[in-house]
């Protein structure tokens, strides 16, 4: 996956697991080129090589290798590498993402289209959850608890 600076989307590609970093880097960075040509800068997590870096170079991408702090134990922030941590994290809040439903990767990668155009269009309209209830029937219903419960679990 590869996002822009405030996270969103910008290449996606879904493969079996046994193809390695190296050559879906390099497919990633060919799919953004295309379809973003004025992207001059990356980073990437140590799982990419010079391979990549190369290839990031021949298409005018400085691909940077962003590496964890080695002195460092458990969690802690690595530069850039964040942001596309929190875009999976949105993307999780999808719950046909959190499985593996899809049998082709072409069905996967349009999930995650639909699940980022989700994350937009709640950016942009300010809708935090989906309700089937319009606000004023929840506002009106009574409630069910006798004037004497306080605090207890319903």
């Amino acid at each position: 996956m590869v996002t822009d600076t405030l996270g969103l989307l910008l290449a996606v590609t879904v493969t079996a697991a046994h193809l390695s970093d190296n050559t879906l880097g390099t497919r990633l960075l060919d799919q953004t080129k295309d379809t973003w040509q004025t992207i001059s800068k990356t980073w990437v997590d140590t799982g990419f090589k010079n391979t990549v870096v190369e290839h990031g170079a021949a298409l005018g991408i400085d691909v940077e290798v962003v590496s964890r702090k080695t002195g460092t134990r458990g969690f802690h922030l690595v530069k850039r590498r964040w942001v596309v941590e929190r875009t999976l994290g949105w993307l999780m809040f999808h719950r046909r993402l959190a499985r593996d439903y899809e049998t082709l990767p072409a069905s996967s990668e349009a999930m995650i289209h639909i699940a980022m155009i989700d994350n937009a269009a709640k950016r942009i309209t300010g809708e935090t959850t989906p309700t089937y209830r319009p606000s004023h029937a929840r506002a009106q219903k009574p409630s069910r608890a006798s004037p004497t419960e306080s605090g207890a679990m319903r």
